[in-house]
């Protein structure tokens, strides 16, 4: 089943899980922009999908209890640090109007990814009920 619905979605489905997690990582992100030493992180999209691109299966999750997604260890590898454009004193790298900026560019490709997975849904629909003809 999963084989079939990734010949339908394609990388969309995978990539809409992509945009998921940079949001939680920016969140974070700007959660912690008075925290000293904090390092802000961002996932490489790039990355990430060209692995997801050669796997046959979804991105995968690790769950350290039933009911539970670890954050923290799920795609460490693929979490970059941000270069900063002008460094604080406490040693943050957190620049407040960047990752403002990163996750509402963020959220658009979300959605983006989420209303082509609509769309391409209702055309299944459509052929499915044969054109809307009774």
């Amino acid at each position: 089943m999963s084989n079939l619905l990734d010949n339908v979605f394609g990388l969309s489905s995978q990539a809409l899980d992509v945009w998921q997690r940079r949001s939680e990582v920016i969140a974070s992100n700007i959660a912690n922009a008075d925290t000293p030493n904090f390092q802000a992180r961002d996932v490489d999209f790039r990355q990430v999908l060209q692995q997801a691109g050669g796997q046959s299966s979804n991105l995968p999750l690790d769950t350290p209890s039933p009911g539970q997604i670890n954050t923290t260890s799920q795609s460490a590898e693929q979490l970059k640090y941000r270069v900063p454009l002008q460094p604080s004193m406490d040693g943050n790298t957190v620049d407040t109007q960047v990752e403002q900026a990163s996750f509402a560019s963020n959220m658009v490709h979300y959605q983006a990814s989420l209303s082509f997975i609509n769309s391409t849904i209702q055309t299944l629909r459509l052929a499915i009920n044969g054109g809307g003809q009774s």
